[in-house]
């Protein structure tokens, strides 16, 4: 019998008992060792809950207790999750988190201290809730070298931006459904700001690289300033606005990651990746390209997950499961020196203004759509951030500027 603990029961915690429970017999033949919750840490308690009796409130009875090999770590937050985990380690326990947080802020320093110690620190359902990505990345695809990532790696995001886009409504109402829904967190600057995107990029990216890609080094851009206006003319050049979190090697060497909206076209094979689905697009130099598509969120796709790498954690007691993800920094590209086309859209659409935009940006794709009047809307060549930033100074009555992926 392997015993566990789970640091946390919430949403992700009492997932992982459910899984462990409906899955029980066929998680034991892929363990090779039934798999038993020992004890449940949680700051309240849970009257008349199958579980209450396993409920502890604290953590030293766990760190303690030698019959405890696997630590699972579902609480969120860095603090005091990060302090948890190093004391699991310490103590000789292998720990799985599903915490973006915890892993894009010391994931290294995590996974050289299990290594230390024949042990693993496990986090497949800190970027895609039950899409597989960090296994693959870790082990299906170690021949190639990974030229590009781009993922849509928020379903709240997504949701929004597919219900604009179908159902046409504008940003507030589309996230207001959201929270109804139970998509969308009272307050939901993580999701619509784009910081949940970027922890996860930054973990994709340290992965792929094999060095510490920071987040607070990523171009971030939420979806705040997308309008009901930007989507019609989406409609109207057959594309979709989707967030995008991006990584990419230039040149074989430089990097560069971001997360911004983007249009699309059918072309892309993320195009078709809406609601509260995520979609991750591989490119290696051999393979070529690779999707990922699933449900990226929720209680029982995230606790797959978990519990994943639960039977791998048991299938390697005392074996350490390599992964390459050096504790040096890799210096990303300045973004400023990133070329994108962009789709921008201006106040007034007399011939004062488009002579005015020519002389800024050369030749224009003039884009139009019969339901918008009073403003001038095109696509520029491909043109780097700065420039584009040194022109916008130059630009008065400017709507929207959204980058092209097409």
């Amino acid at each position: 019998m392997i015993n566990i603990a789970i640091l946390g029961y919430g949403t992700i915690g009492s997932g992982v008992v459910e899984v462990l429970s409906t899955n029980g017999e066929s998680i034991k033949k892929r363990a090779g060792d039934q798999i038993d919750i020992k004890y449940i840490l949680d700051l309240k308690e849970f009257p008349g809950d199958p579980m209450m009796e396993k409920i502890v409130h604290d953590i030293n009875i766990i760190l303690e207790d030698s019959d405890v090999m696997i630590v699972v770590e579902v609480m969120g937050g860095v603090e005091p999750a990060y302090t948890f985990v190093k004391q699991a380690l310490l103590k000789g326990k292998s720990v799985i988190t599903s915490n973006k947080e915890l892993v894009a802020t010391h994931g290294a320093e995590l996974l050289d201290m299990a290594k230390e110690r024949n042990l693993n620190f496990l986090f497949e359902a800190s970027v895609g809730g039950g899409i597989p990505i960090i296994r693959p990345l870790n082990q299906s695809l170690t021949a190639d070298e990974i030229v590009e990532i781009t993922g849509i790696l928020n379903g709240t995001t997504n949701y929004i931006l597919s219900r604009m886009s179908e159902d046409g409504l504008d940003f507030n109402t589309a996230l207001q459904n959201a929270q109804k829904m139970g998509y969308a967190e009272r307050n939901p600057a993580a999701d619509i700001e784009g910081h949940d995107a970027c922890r996860k990029i930054a973990i994709l990216s340290s992965l792929a690289f094999g060095m510490q890609v920071d987040f607070e080094d990523i171009y971030t851009e939420g979806i705040t300033k997308i309008t009901d206006t930007d989507i019609r003319y989406a409609k109207a050049m057959g594309a979709r606005i989707k967030l995008f979190a991006s990584s990419v090697k230039e040149n074989d060497k430089h990097v560069y990651a971001m997360v911004a909206p983007v249009l699309i076209k059918a072309s892309h094979p993320l195009y078709s990746v809406n609601d509260v689905f995520n979609g991750i697009f591989v490119r290696g130099n051999v393979i070529g390209d690779v999707m990922f598509y699933g449900s990226g969120a929720g209680k029982l796709p995230t606790a797959s997950a978990v519990v994943a790498d639960i039977v791998d954690a048991a299938k390697h007691l005392n074996k350490n499961i390599w992964t390459i993800w050096s504790s040096k920094k890799l210096e990303l590209t300045d973004i400023n020196q990133v070329q994108h086309r962009f789709f921008i859209r201006v106040e007034g659409n007399s011939l004062t203004v488009k002579e005015q935009i020519s002389k800024l940006f050369g030749e224009v794709e003039e884009i139009t759509t019969e339901d918008v009047v009073g403003e001038y809307a095109f696509i520029t060549s491909s043109i780097a951030e700065q420039e584009l930033n040194e022109i916008k100074s130059k630009l008065n009555g400017i709507l929207s500027v959204i980058r092209v992926r097409f």
